[in-house]
């Protein structure tokens, strides 16, 4: 069931890359008027390059006219797209004849050297191929050609409208300081009110304007009762609602209930400000002027609205909602009124540059209208900025390093501050296309990351939701990479936001999807990606396979353990080799280019590698020869554990104290290696017994061999054996040695051995050794008479006194006698002391 999950999960995903795969596909429809439908690029027609030709020269006329406006330019720009997409095309005309041909050449063998000579019929039959290889390719070289005149075509009017955009960009505007410009300015918003109010009055004596008025009353009363109702009270019955979630639903449930519920805050009144907007234009009693004005205030409201709405969740009323920012109530009350002005400051610029364009009211008005727009905006952009750096010194103690949450703040703050000050010093000397170039990207730039905070912490609600883990979604790894791919789509927003263009983006997509020639293989996202999708598909086929061997091929058959673990290992590295080479086919790549610097690479990687390829090769080695295997007791290096499992460049073996020892394969293989389970489970085991001196030793002999034959897991064939293996100053020694079915168990067996020993022996009369431990007071240092510390120390080393040898002990004479009367024999002079001569020669030990 296991190895079934797996395969669905690696299908589900090879699915979604296919998904994207087609997305990445260059898309047909975009030549169908140049080539026609096709199947397949062998049966592509050759593009019209006459009416090609047409274009091209016009479009280079156009180029080299520099009073062609940009309008024109980006029009031109768009047909030369379809031409250069067509031509990508047409350059997989007769691909796979072209390739069979040149198979055909290369059979034939390298041509012959300058001077050299070969066949009639082999040198007639590649003059043929020849030949026909630079008919099947003629189609190819000229679309490659028209492509590449193409691409520099549409370069040019890229390279044209960026100098555009440089030059009105740092282009100096009349001083809006300047008194003389002031009048400019009042006349023009002078004439807008009365032109409007003309237009009006004007709409309004129209029979046929009153007619259509009164046809449409109906829908036009419907329209501004419920538009004007969702304006004045939609926003605030919203925000209402929201709150009450918040407070009355489950913890996820609310936080998500209430965000989506917070939409409305944007999605009423906006649809209000739209009914009044259609209103209007069912009335026709709006002019001209009048009506680009109303057309226009849908997208000013929502620029509005959507301003309120993102005050409110960056800088929340209440702390039940999750806030970026670690700032105090007052501090947020602020935040949330800084926010909102600046997307009332923003609406109003909109309109206004909507209303009085700056080529109808000239540049000293604009200049003079647009400055304080911009003032006022760059102080509500430097106010923000404090609030971020606030926040960002709330979260920070004294010596706490600063997270990359604090540091993307901090620096989005200080870049507000900074551009809030320098975007209306520029527009004070006449610089207000690059003043608004400024302060307007960098206001919709904190509202973006504002947006993709708020989708962050829906996908972490959402989760939480799904997986019924309240504070599970904050720590997962499925919104983090969520959050990722978010950020991601929020880099094309914010190009665009500062300045590039529809035609940049879409330039640079094109450039990916093309992809890269490198020798004769073309490399492009297709080819990852497909490279992706066929190795996903090996990878889950291999795990599929494994599991099937593991859990129901292998065990019916009569491999051990070890053995089913090598099979299931080695399909593994073989499934995942294929894979890898299957796909690297699929996708056409061509890696023979790369032999040489691999070769080249290899020698250098083999020294500094030699290590883990040593060891990658002896993981190779036990699992084909398999000496070791899981499940072993094996003792290599003095480490003795049980192997749990065999990897490509080591071996895991779990010590009897439960702890991991990973030893490299190359000393499994090159070393020395005890296993004491790999054949069979038996083995011998060897239990010591010390008797005291005196004892029986044939009745000795006796009783341990009953031990021993009483044990359980001891094989009587060969029976076990006992040894009298000789004499010490302290006990005869014995050892019991016996074979054990399972060594595993040695240990408890020898306990109950010894369990068995001690119990019999006290019902036998048979004495253990016992040596009581004797210990010699050092003599004390002569330190009047200045001895050095090594001296002192030589001195503090005591031995102690002789005991007399074995072959001297007369028989019967116990322990204690015997230590008794080696006292007494050193104490010569009866002064109740050992002499020193004979504590100087006596050696002894303890037991």
């Amino acid at each position: 069931m296991k190895a079934l999950r797996s395969m669905r999960l690696w299908l589900v995903w090879a699915c979604l890359a296919c998904a994207v795969l087609h997305a990445f596909a260059p898309a047909p429809a975009l030549a169908q008027g140049i080539l026609g439908p096709a199947t397949s690029a062998d049966e592509l027609a050759p593009p019209d390059y006459k009416q090609w030709e047409k274009t091209a020269t016009r479009a280079e006329r156009e180029i080299a006219d520099r009073e062609t406006d940009s309008v024109a330019y980006e029009a031109m720009r768009g047909y030369l797209v379809e031409w250069r997409d067509t031509f990508l095309r047409a350059q997989g005309i007769n691909a796979s004849r072209i390739a069979s041909v040149r198979g055909q050449v290369d059979a034939l063998g390298p041509a012959p050297a300058e001077g050299a000579t070969e066949p009639d019929d082999i040198a007639q039959r590649r003059k043929e191929l020849t030949e026909q290889l630079a008919e099947l390719r003629a189609p190819v070289v000229s679309a490659e050609e028209a492509y590449q005149r193409a691409d520099g075509l549409i370069r040019e009017i890229d390279r044209v409208v960026r100098e555009r955009q440089t030059q009105e960009l740092l282009r100096l505007w009349p001083m809006p300081l300047n008194p003389a410009n002031w009048p400019a300015a009042a006349s023009e918003t002078s004439t807008l009110a009365v032109d409007l109010w003309n237009e009006g009055a004007t709409r309004f004596g129209s029979e046929r304007a009153r007619a259509t008025a009164r046809d449409n009353l109906p829908a036009i009363l419907g329209l501004l009762v419920v538009g004007l109702l969702l304006i004045a009270r939609g926003r605030a019955l919203m925000e209402r609602l929201t709150q009450t979630l918040q407070e009355q639903a489950s913890a996820r449930g609310r936080k998500v209930g209430s965000l989506l519920v917070s939409l409305g805050q944007i999605v009423a009144p906006v649809a209000g400000v739209v009914a009044v907007s259609h209103a209007i234009t069912l009335s026709a009693m709006a002019g001209p002027r009048t009506t680009l004005v109303v057309e226009v205030l849908p997208a000013v409201s929502f620029i509005l609205y959507a301003a309120g709405w993102l005050a409110g969740r960056v800088f929340p009323k209440n702390g039940l909602q999750t806030s970026p920012l670690n700032l105090s109530e007052d501090r947020r009350r602020e935040g949330r009124f800084h926010t909102a002005m600046f997307g009332v400051v923003m609406a109003l610029d909109a309109l206004r540059t909507v209303a009085l364009p700056p080529a109808r009211v000239g540049e000293a008005a604009t200049s003079v209208m647009a400055f304080p727009f911009i003032v006022v905006a760059g102080l509500l952009l430097f106010r923000i900025g404090q609030l971020m750096l606030a926040s960002v010194r709330n979260d920070l103690g004294d010596d706490e390093p600063s997270s990359f949450r604090n540091s993307v703040i901090d620096l989005l703050g200080r870049g507000a501050i900074a551009i809030g000050v320098i975007a209306p010093l520029l527009a004070l000397p006449g610089y207000i296309a690059a003043a608004t170039a400024l302060v307007y990207p960098a206001g919709l730039t904190l509202g973006l990351i504002g947006v993709l905070f708020v989708l962050q912490t829906l996908v972490v609600d959402l989760y939480g939701l799904a997986t019924r883990n309240e504070d599970g979604g904050r720590d997962a790894l499925l919104p983090v990479l969520i959050g990722f791919l978010l950020a991601l789509a929020l880099v094309p927003l914010l190009a665009l936001v500062w300045g590039a263009r529809v035609a940049d983006l879409t330039e640079i997509w094109a450039r990916f999807r093309e992809g890269y020639q490198v020798g004769s293989t073309r490399i492009s996202p297709t080819s990852f990606l497909l490279l992706a999708i066929v190795f996903s598909i090996g990878y889950g086929i291999t795990r599929l396979l494994q599991g099937a061997l593991k859990s129901q091929i292998l065990p019916k058959t009569r491999l051990d353990q070890g053995g089913r673990n090598a099979v299931v290992s080695g399909v593994g590295y073989l499934g995942i080799i294929l894979a890898a080479l299957v796909a690297v086919n699929s996708a056409g790549l061509d890696l023979s280019n790369l032999a040489i610097v691999a070769g080249a690479l290899s020698v250098g990687i083999g020294f500094g590698l030699q290590n883990i390829v040593g060891n990658f090769v002896s993981g190779i080695i036990l699992l084909i020869e398999r000496p070791v295997s899981e499940g072993d007791w094996i003792e290599v290096g003095g480490v003795q554990g049980t192997v749990k499992s065999i990897s490509v460049r080591s071996t895991r073996i779990q010590t009897f104290d439960r702890t991991d020892v990973i030893v490299p394969n190359q000393d499994l293989v090159a070393g020395q290696v005890t296993n004491w389970t790999r054949y069979n489970m038996t083995g011998r085991l060897i239990v010591p017994v010390g008797v005291a001196y005196g004892s029986d030793t044939r009745h000795v002999e006796r009783v341990l061999r009953e031990i021993a034959e009483a044990q359980p897991l001891a094989i009587l064939n060969p029976p076990p054996s006992i040894v009298f293996m000789g004499f010490t100053q302290e006990f005869l020694s014995f050892e019991i040695r016996v074979i054990l079915r399972d060594v595993n168990f040695s240990l408890s067996v020898r306990s109950d051995i010894n369990h068995m020993i001690a119990k019999r022996f006290a019902e036998e009369g048979i004495g253990l050794t016992h040596i009581p431990r004797e210990i010699w007071p050092a003599p004390e240092p002569e330190v009047e008479n200045g001895l050095t510390e090594e001296e002192i120390a030589a001195l503090l080393v005591v031995e102690p006194p002789h005991r007399p040898q074995k072959d001297n002990v007369p028989k019967g004479t116990h322990v204690v006698d015997l230590h008794r009367q080696t006292e007494e024999e050193e104490d010569a002079d009866g002064d109740g002391e050992a002499d020193a001569e004979g504590a100087s020669e006596g050696t002894g030990s303890t037991r």
